[in-house]
């Protein structure tokens, strides 16, 4: 049972995510985008945020193969470079450990990426994390039908 509607108690905290959500949409590829929110998803262990992210990307007309595939994607052949240097930052900003983002990961990704588009990156895979950490603690479900 979700333990309270965030968007209704703190209404200004909500729309102040709503504004990083509204920016990484507006900077980061939509594709890339649903891959690392589902990959952030996945990590959390956040049901609410990979069901509804899962249905975002087939609706954007993602493979279900590749979505599938997001849980492990380190053995994947499905992902180009830039989405797998993507994937890998998602990792590591989401796992962040004592010692923060490795370098080989910040490496791949500036390798692949301009130094904005990491920097965006960063925000939405942020962001994410945001919205995973409100969904879990207050138990907010997925819908039980779509």
């Amino acid at each position: 049972m979700q333990r309270m509607d965030m968007a209704s108690v703190v209404p200004n905290a909500y729309k102040a995510v709503m504004g990083l959500e509204k920016y990484v949409r507006s900077t980061v590829d939509g594709t890339v985008l649903e891959l690392v929110k589902l990959r952030a998803s996945i990590l959390n262990g956040c049901a609410f945020c990979v069901d509804m992210h899962s249905r975002d990307a087939l609706a954007g007309g993602e493979s279900s193969r590749r979505l599938f595939a997001v849980a492990a994607w380190h053995e994947s052949p499905f992902f180009s470079e830039k989405e797998r240097a993507a994937l890998a930052l998602t990792d590591a900003v989401t796992r962040l450990g004592q010692d923060g983002v490795p370098d080989d990961v910040w490496d791949g990704a500036t390798k692949v990426w301009s130094e904005e588009e990491v920097a965006n990156l960063v925000v939405a895979i942020a962001t994410i994390n945001v919205w995973n950490r409100v969904a879990i603690s207050t138990r907010t479900q997925p819908p039980a039908t779509v």
